[in-house]
């Protein structure tokens, strides 16, 4: 009887080996799992999508478009300026809002001056 060849025992060995990386992956992912999910109980994270799913979404979005370099682009920045003009808009009301009331008061003022002077 002949040795088999190393080709032989090569094709032989790869299911084997197949195998016990599909092992250590699964173990390793298993073991990656656990961590994260512990990571997430201890910092209260998995209360917190309980409580409101919708801005835990939001901040992974705003965590996943900073972390792939969305940051530094056109679209932040016109993002940005748009966000201060709309945060703006209140204090340009109230100012526009006292000249307003200022001039409607200094007319109706000055009216009130020329009935009582044509008197």
């Amino acid at each position: 009887m002949s040795e088999p060849s190393t080709k032989q025992v090569l094709e032989g060995a790869a299911p084997m080996v197949a195998q016990e990386i599909s092992e250590q992956v699964t173990e390793a992912l298993q073991n990656a799992n656990s961590a994260i999910n512990g990571v997430a109980d201890a910092v209260g994270l998995t209360e917190q999508v309980d409580k409101s799913p919708y801005a835990m979404v939001a901040a992974a979005l705003g965590v996943g478009y900073v972390l792939g370099g969305g940051l530094f682009t056109p679209t932040t920045f016109r993002v940005l300026r748009l966000g201060m003009k709309l945060a703006s808009i209140p204090a340009v009301r109230e100012r526009l809002l006292d000249v307003a009331e200022s001039a409607v008061d200094g007319v109706l003022g000055s009216q009130t001056k020329k009935e009582e002077s044509s008197s």
